[in-house]
């Protein structure tokens, strides 16, 4: 019975669903086409009223005694005048453009300038003007200038001296068109679309723009489903008014019909339901006494069976939420190892890379030493000695503080005299500056200047750069590096620079990238301008790519000064 009941509701309801979705499919298209009706009726009234308004000026201007006294005239400032007479005309009537033509269809003057001067685009023109008729001819001057001329010729004792042509714009109509959301456009007698709202139709053929799909009265249009192509005659253009409506609407109406038959069924199926119900309790109420204990007992069993699977289900889900726990632990461990990894790994760069220069100068000055002790100048031998010394106390200071860097994420600022930091750096660099050449000098005027920073990561960003400035000037004669200091809005400003070649404009936003360099392959890993970027960072100031006024390369340390400066850093 309740197969039988379910079957009859089931075909009630799909009959019901499709009657309602027709029903409001139908209403909504009946709305779409009278509202696209209306939207014909009144943009048709509206370019016929436009029409109509520049119809009859050519023939009343024809009539004026200025504009007939221009043809006659055969001076040389008869253009100068004609040309202002047609901007005077298309100003006050705001046509697009007015032109003056003679006979055999040569321009005297126009008031834009947008009429062409080609005889073959106002050949119509002049036909319908020696007949002594009203011209008229839809124009299309390019992809964005289109007009409509009316054109009527100028006679003098019955004589054709010339004829005015003037040229309707259409901007303004399709101006008020784009208020609307349905495509409205105008197709000559080519079905060529020449007036539309959508500017990508504009002088396109019609066959190329809309498709015929399945349904009858529905086209595609660019990819969209449009529906109920209403067409005006406008018989004295020869041309046709379009209006299409949207299918979405039809489709919207489709579904709310559809929803509220089915919920209707759904109400009545669920009446019919319930009294098809009552019937059955009353048939199952006679047999509920006999059947109770079998029943409960059945009932029982289920109840223990699914008590059991819960169980297990519970059991299994919590073993693999145990080996999820385990392995995201692992994961963790993994991750923190990658991490200690990858920082022993940059450390470990930095510090060969910073550690070259002082072995280089330890090197030097070692070798020294040897040549005095063979001269006998053992007072030279001392001073190379202590310059070791204090080489080998930097190269330790800079090793534990590379190792202080890995354990926490930032070292402590302070107070830094910059002007010792800078002569450090300059005497690291000087003796690789004299073997390549390079002369080393400073712009500095004593004063003492205080920033906040750390001595030995400090001396680490101008060795670097110092450095850099002389590879770039290696086998270049008359090289010069430039250091200078000075002040500007409270900050300290260390500048760098060369006359060497410079940097290429294409190279310049990836200078502070890691591990990009400029130099042949051995000669540097490309992390010496990166690690200076980020330890002027942790200082809070700013280092910068500029041009230098030597013709090189400038780059521009900017430090904030110790006595405006908050004294701690992260």
């Amino acid at each position: 019975m309740r197969v039988t009941t379910a079957c009859v509701m089931g075909l009630f309801a799909l009959a019901a669903i499709v009657a309602g979705a027709t029903w409001w499919r139908q209403r909504a298209e009946q709305q779409l086409e009278n509202k696209a009706a209306e939207t014909l009726a009144v943009q048709a009234e509206a370019l016929s009223g436009i029409l109509d308004k520049y119809r009859l000026l050519p023939p009343l201007l024809s009539r004026e005694q200025s504009v007939v006294a221009l043809f006659e005239e055969r001076n040389a400032d008869v253009q100068k005048a004609a040309r202002a007479k047609a901007i005077e005309i298309a100003g006050m009537s705001g046509a697009k453009e007015v032109a003056f033509l003679y006979p055999d269809g040569r321009v005297l003057a126009t008031a834009g300038d947008i009429f062409s001067g080609n005889a073959d685009d106002h050949r119509m023109l002049l036909e319908a003007v020696r007949q002594g008729r009203l011209g008229r001819q839809a124009i299309s001057l390019d992809t964005a200038q289109r007009a409509y001329a009316f054109a009527f010729g100028v006679r003098h004792h019955n004589q054709l001296i010339g004829a005015i042509a003037v040229y309707v714009d259409f901007d303004p109509v399709e101006a008020t068109w784009s208020l609307s959301t349905n495509p409205i456009f105008v197709t000559d007698q080519t079905g060529t679309v020449f007036l539309t709202n959508r500017p990508q139709w504009r002088l396109k053929p019609l066959s190329e723009l809309m498709a015929d799909t399945s349904s009858p009265g529905h086209y595609l249009v660019g990819g969209k489903v449009l529906h109920s192509d209403l067409t005006r005659q406008l018989p004295l253009l020869n041309w046709q008014l379009h209006v299409l409506s949207d299918e979405r609407p039809l489709i919207t109406a489709t579904w709310i019909g559809g929803i509220i038959a089915g919920l209707v069924s759904l109400l009545l199926c669920a009446v019919a339901f319930i009294l098809v119900q009552r019937r059955e309790a009353q048939l199952m109420r006679m047999r509920r006494d006999r059947a109770t204990a079998l029943r409960l007992e059945r009932l029982v069993r289920e109840r223990t069976k699914a008590l059991s699977e819960t169980n297990v289900s519970l059991s299994r889900e919590i073993d693999e939420r145990r080996q999820t726990e385990e392995q995201l632990r692992k994961t963790q461990a993994e991750l923190v190892q990658a991490a200690k990894l990858a920082a022993i790994g940059q450390m470990s760069a930095a510090l060969s890379h910073e550690f070259n220069q002082p072995l280089a100068a330890i090197r030097t000055y070692s070798d020294n030493a040897n040549r005095f002790l063979e001269r006998g100048k053992t007072e030279n031998v001392s001073d190379n000695l202590s310059r070791i010394g204090g080489l080998v106390d930097r190269m330790a200071r800079l090793s534990r503080s590379l190792l202080s860097f890995s354990r926490k994420p930032g070292t402590a600022v302070k107070a830094v005299a910059l002007l010792p930091v800078l002569d450090e750096a300059l005497m690291l660099a000087r003796p690789r500056a004299n073997k390549a050449r390079v002369v080393l000098e400073t712009q500095i005027n004593g004063e003492p200047y205080h920033v906040l920073g750390g001595q030995i990561r400090l001396s680490q960003v101008f060795v670097n750069l110092v450095n850099n400035a002389i590879d770039a000037l290696a086998g270049q004669e008359g090289g010069k590096v430039v250091i200078s200091v000075s002040q500007m809005e409270g900050d300290v400003v260390v500048r760098v620079e060369d006359n060497g070649p410079g940097i290429p404009p294409d190279q310049r936003a990836s200078v502070f990238e890691p591990f990009f360099t400029t130099k042949d392959v051995g000669a540097g890993i490309g992390i010496g301008l990166s690690i200076a970027s980020g330890i002027v960072r942790d200082f809070g100031g700013t280092i910068a790519l500029e041009d230098s006024k030597w013709g090189g390369a400038c780059f521009s340390v900017r430090l904030r000064t110790a006595d405006t400066s908050e004294m701690a850093a992260e």
